[in-house]
């Protein structure tokens, strides 16, 4: 909840009781007002004291044509300068709306010295340059008047050369200098070093400086890491190192810790280079990088250096302008493999062998390149490359399954049309763990094969021969729990082919009273046939010996013969 309004009590009231309450002033602490005082005495006794040292070089003073900004200022500071203890015409040049703001501030400032009671302060609030209180009187700008009357602080007097920056010219400001460089940006040494050691980030070092997570050697010979780092060369030639880690948690951007030392701050990439120090995993190293890719990352770079980009992103959104620009080969994550090491950018995916599989398979169905993302987005490309954000095979299958989850089936596990449809728009839905998913459909798919070596299809038998073969394959796939349920929910002769086959394998505990005593004596007749053409089934679809389909022919012929259901013929030959 905003805060209201302070309450102050203005110069001259006569009711001392009243009190009004004004946005944007407060009455001042004692500190403060002394802090002021003492500020304004040393204006008051030098006006120029808020001035840098001009160090570049100035213009001419012209009514017409070209004008210096600097050289204006200086002389209408001048002419103000003469008249510091003529308060009547201070005051109305502080409201003149002519002339530069710069002496119209002054006037202001230096009027506002002559004043005895300074216990009401406007209030500046800025994001970059903090909170200060200063003296508002006449037209001049808040900055402007907060820059005169701070000017023995490093920042905030800088506010006082806004216009002149946007106009070309550039100002450099430290504990121990303030300086002037004209339209050149030629910062002082000393100025490098201050600042560098006033940034958001710890730094080591003196001629070349690094942050945690780098040492000098690095920093020094520019090398390559793994993770990366950034670069910032100064005019001075002092070399900086950021890493990764150093740039993912500072409390104030980086960028802007430096540039308000400096008048216009979005001009940083006028006094530092910043290079990105990186190349993707596997990247031959004499191997210039895509040219799109650094013009790309020189943008973001810039931006950066504009203060328009936070650190924590810099980093990834450098990766990406390099991963995003190569237009051949294998990326995955922030690794590169060649058009020809096909098998090593596999092998780098996490997954099973069968979700490897898969993707290999997609790979050999694109006509061009492609690139998903790691929020699931596909996106097709011109060049031939394959560009995964993610290094895992799921959730890069996820996103790829609508488009060639078909294919995958057909190619790998031969199902085709219906059948093919229908586990394609189920595992759409329910977006199962791929390893888990192609595990169970290789499972299932292999027991169906391995299904088709029986002689019979259900269908073809008579009752109760093709229950005891629906059995048989269910146990076969499910195992022999999942057929108890099936052996009690028999009727009639299956009910007794039911009980037969509880019998053979011992799960009549606590069954017998779900059946009758005619289905019980029936049963229990069959019980050596079934039991041979289960041992039968158990060679053949469990064991892989093929030549016991004669021993299941035999079994079913016998059970046939027991169970009067007469003779019956092979319906696959």
């Amino acid at each position: 909840m905003a805060k209201p309004p302070a309450e102050v009590r203005f110069p001259g009231d006569k009711n001392r009781r009243r009190k009004l309450r004004v946005r944007g002033i407060k009455q001042a602490s004692r500190e403060i007002q002394k802090r002021l005082e003492k500020t304004l005495d040393l204006l008051l006794d030098d006006p120029e004291a808020f001035m840098p040292e001009i160090i570049g070089n100035l213009g001419k003073v012209s009514f017409f044509g070209p004008k210096d900004p600097m050289a204006m200022t200086l002389k209408e500071v001048g002419i103000v300068s003469s008249k510091r203890n003529d308060v009547r015409w201070l005051k109305k040049r502080m409201s003149k709306r002519s002339g530069g703001d710069v002496a119209r501030s002054l006037a202001g400032s230096l009027a506002a010295a002559s004043e005895e009671d300074l216990s009401t302060v406007s209030v500046f609030k800025s994001e970059v340059y903090g909170n200060a209180s200063y003296l508002k009187r006449g037209s001049g700008r808040p900055g402007h008047l907060v820059g005169i009357q701070n000017f023995n602080h490093p920042k905030l007097r800088l506010l006082v050369w806004d216009d002149h920056a946007k106009a070309g010219q550039y100002f450099f400001s430290w504990d121990g200098g303030f300086v002037f460089t004209g339209f050149e940006p030629n910062p002082p040494p000393e100025w490098v070093n201050w600042t560098l050691d006033n940034t958001s980030v710890e730094l080591q070092g003196e001629d070349c400086k690094w942050s945690t997570g780098l040492d000098e050697g690095t920093v020094r010979n520019d090398s390559i890491t793994k993770e990366g780092w950034l670069r910032l060369k100064f005019s001075d030639g002092t070399k900086v190192g950021l890493s990764q880690s150093a740039l993912a948690k500072t409390d104030e951007p980086m960028a802007r810790s430096i540039a308000v030392s400096m008048m216009p701050p979005n001009k940083l990439g006028e006094v530092c280079e910043a290079t990105w120090m990186w190349r993707p995993e596997g990247w031959p190293e004499g191997d210039a990088l895509p040219q799109e890719g650094q013009e790309r990352l020189d943008e973001i770079l810039q931006t950066w250096l504009k203060m328009s980009l936070e650190d924590g992103a810099l980093t990834r959104a450098c990766r990406a302008s390099i991963l995003n620009s190569i237009s051949h080969g294998y990326v995955v994550g922030t690794n590169w493999f060649s058009p020809d090491d096909r098998e090593g950018f596999l092998n780098h995916m996490s997954g099973t062998n069968d979700e490897r599989r898969s993707l290999a398979c997609i790979l050999d169905t694109l006509t061009g390149g492609i690139h998903v993302r790691t929020d699931g987005v596909v996106l097709d490309v011109e060049e031939k490359v394959v560009r995964l954000e993610d290094s895992s095979c799921h959730p890069v299958l996820v996103s790829l399954w609508p488009d060639h989850g078909m294919s995958i089936l057909e190619k790998i596990f031969g199902v085709t049309g219906d059948d093919a449809k229908s586990i394609h728009d189920r595992q759409s839905k329910r977006k199962q763990g791929f390893g888990a998913f192609l595990r169970e459909l290789n499972d299932s798919l292999s027991t169906a094969k391995k299904l088709d070596r029986l002689p019979w299809d259900s269908s073809d038998l008579p009752s109760p021969l093709s229950f005891a073969d629906s059995l048989v394959r269910k146990a076969a796939d499910e195992g022999l729990a999942s057929t108890v349920s099936m052996a009690r929910k028999g009727k009639g002769l299956d009910s007794s082919m039911g009980w037969a086959w509880l019998v053979v394998h011992e799960k009549t505990e606590s069954d017998s009273w779900r059946f009758d005593e005619e289905s019980r004596d029936k049963g229990g007749d069959w019980v050596p046939a079934l039991r041979a053409l289960w041992d039968a089934a158990t060679s053949l679809l469990l064991e892989d010996d093929m030549e016991s389909v004669s021993d299941y022919v035999s079994s079913m012929e016998w059970l046939a013969e027991v169970s009067g259901s007469g003779p019956i013929s092979r319906s696959k030959e």
